[in-house]
């Protein structure tokens, strides 16, 4: 990934992100991980010479395998940080905002966390331009995400509850597809 990339897939929110103490979002998550994905964070690791031994779990999908207390492999409790916080997965990316597949006419719903789980969902509420610019990433992010994911583990990840979330928008298939055509 290049430095712009990192940038621009991290600008929204990396100052906020950076400066919170609960990272509830790192504590039972279990946000799920592509091939790809997968490739990149090792990379990672490689690069930045962090030894982590079993990294990943795999059960209905890949997701970062958690530790004793319950919170993300790759978050640093000691210091309070992701591991791998440039390569992290779409959905670490995307928050707060969420996603489902609406059973009916096949479109991508977009949900945001209320702001008890996500101190950055409280900015958004307040700050609409923002909302809406990090929607758009999100959007590319959550895209990306279910392109790379087969329809098992996709149907897996819609089966887990969201709490604490409601409903800000819905994209057609015909948009999501736009989509794709345009990111390549």
């Amino acid at each position: 990934m290049s430095h712009k990339s990192k940038r621009v897939r991290q600008s929204n929110f990396i100052k906020i992100c950076s400066e919170c103490r609960d990272h509830l979002c790192c504590f039972g998550t279990r946000p799920p991980i592509t091939s790809e994905r997968k490739r990149k964070i090792g990379a990672y690791l490689q690069k930045e010479n962090i030894p982590l031994t079993n990294a990943f779990t795999k059960t209905d999908y890949v997701f970062p395998t958690e530790n004793a207390e319950g919170h993300c492999g790759f978050y640093n409790v000691e210091t309070a940080t992701c591991l791998i916080h440039h390569v992290k997965p779409e959905t670490c990316v995307a928050g707060p905002i969420t996603f489902d597949i609406n059973k009916r006419s096949g479109g991508v719903e977009w949900h945001i966390k209320m702001e008890k789980i996500c101190p950055l969902a409280g900015v958004m509420y307040k700050d609409k331009q923002l909302l809406q610019k990090h929607l758009k990433s999100a959007k590319g992010e959550i895209f990306r995400l279910i392109r790379g994911l087969d329809s098992a583990e996709l149907e897996a990840i819609l089966k887990k509850d969201e709490p604490d979330t409601f409903k800000i928008g819905e994209d057609s298939q015909q948009k999501m597809i736009r989509h794709e055509t345009a990111s390549g």
